[in-house]
C-alpha cells in the first residue's frame, strides 16, 4: 500500500520548484495561479531569491505547500494514493492532494495561517528547542513539572527525536532539565516563535474562521492528521483537527506507526527536501521510501 506523505516549514530551499515549473504545463498554470491568489509573485522568491526572503513565514508556508501539491497533482494517474499525512504545515498539502480541499481554498488557508501564525509570534516572544536522546515520556514528564512558564511537547518526529515549544524562559529551564536528565542534545532552532504550543491560540482562533468557511469534501483517501495519528475521512472531523493542530503536537512518529499497521509499505515524499523519509526510516527501516519532486 502506498503512503504519499508532504513535508512542512524547514523544507524549503532557493530553487525550489524551478524544474517542475518549466518541464510541465501543469505546473507552470498552477504555479501563475497561485502568484495571482497571492497578489505576487512568489515563484519569483522561491526560483531565485535569497534565503531570508524565502524564510518570511508569509512566504515559506505557500512556497512549500505549493511545491509538494503541485509536485503530486503532475504525477496525474501514478498519483495513487491509499492513504496520505503532512507534517505540520503538510497536512494541507496532504488535504488538497486527497481531494478534500480545492488547490485554490488549500492556499488561501495556509496564507491566512502563515500571516496568523507571524501575527502570534510578534506578539509574544517564544521558541523552539530539538531534543536528541530521550524517551518521549521522560520529555513530557519534565516539560510538565515546568509550570510556571510554557514549555511542551510540539514534534514527536521519530524515537528520540521531540522538538518542544514554548515562552523564552520556559524553552530555556526545560533544555536545562532536559540535558541534567540525560539528553544528548538540546538544540535552540532558529524559528520566530513557539509552533504547536497554547502560544498560537491567537492564530488558531483567526484561522478556526477560515476554515469554518471554506467548503471541505471527502477526500478519496484516509488522511493521518497530526492532532490524534488517525485517519479521518470526515469533513466535519477534518476540520476541527485542522483548527486544533496549530496548538497541539504534530505526532509524526504516531502516524507513520499507524500508517505502517494499517498496511503502508511504500511512503512517497512529495515536495522539497527528504527530511520525512529520513525520519520514516528512523521509525522502520523494513519500508521502502522515495521522493518526487
Amino acid at each position: 500500500m502506498k503512503a504519499f506523505v508532504f513535508p512542512g516549514q524547514g523544507a524549503q530551499f532557493v530553487g525550489m520548484g524551478k524544474e517542475l515549473y518549466e518541464s510541465s504545463e501543469l505546473a507552470k498554470s498552477l504555479f501563475e495561479k497561485a502568484n495571482e491568489i497571492l497578489g505576487y509573485r512568489i515563484t519569483d522568491i522561491m526560483f531565485s531569491g535569497t534565503d531570508e526572503e524565502l524564510r518570511q513565514t508569509r512566504v515559506t508556508q505557500p512556497a512549500v505547500y505549493l511545491h509538494s501539491v503541485i509536485s503530486a497533482l503532475c504525477l496525474r494517474e501514478d498519483f495513487n494514493p491509499d492513504m496520505t499525512a503532512g507534517h505540520s504545515l503538510g497536512e494541507f498539502s496532504a488535504l488538497v492532494a486527497a481531494g478534500a480541499l480545492s488547490f485554490e481554498d488549500g492556499l488561501k488557508l495556509v496564507y491566512k495561517r502563515a500571516m496568523a501564525m507571524q501575527k502570534a509570534c510578534e506578539s509574544t516572544p517564544s521558541t523552539m528547542a530539538a531534543i536528541i536522546g530521550l524517551p518521549d515520556e521522560k520529555i513530557e514528564e519534565i516539560c510538565n513539572s515546568i509550570s510556571e512558564d510554557i514549555c511542551v511537547p510540539a514534534n514527536y518526529n521519530c524515537p528520540g527525536q521531540v522538538v518542544i515549544s514554548g515562552s523564552m524562559e520556559g524553552i530555556e529551564k526545560g533544555c536545562s532539565l532536559l540535558k541534567e536528565a540525560g539528553a544528548k542534545r538540546a538544540l535552540p532552532l532558529k524559528v520566530g516563535g513557539a509552533f504547536h504550543s497554547p502560544l498560537m491560540k491567537p492564530a488558531e482562533v483567526e484561522l478556526a474562521e477560515a476554515i469554518n468557511t471554506t467548503l471541505f469534501h471527502t477526500p478519496k483517501c484516509p488522511v493521518y492528521q497530526n492532532v490524534d495519528a488517525l485517519p479521518h475521512t470526515d469533513a466535519e472531523e477534518i476540520k476541527k483537527n485542522l483548527i486544533a493542530q496549530l496548538t497541539a503536537s504534530v505526532r509524526w512518529t504516531q502516524i507513520v506507526e499507524n500508517m505502517i499497521a494499517d498496511g503502508a509499505t511504500d511512503f512517497i515524499e512529495c515536495g522539497p527536501g527528504n527530511v520525512l523519509q529520513g525520519l520514516i526510516k528512523k521509525i522502520n527501516n523494513t519500508v521502502n521510501t522515495q521522493g518526487i519532486s
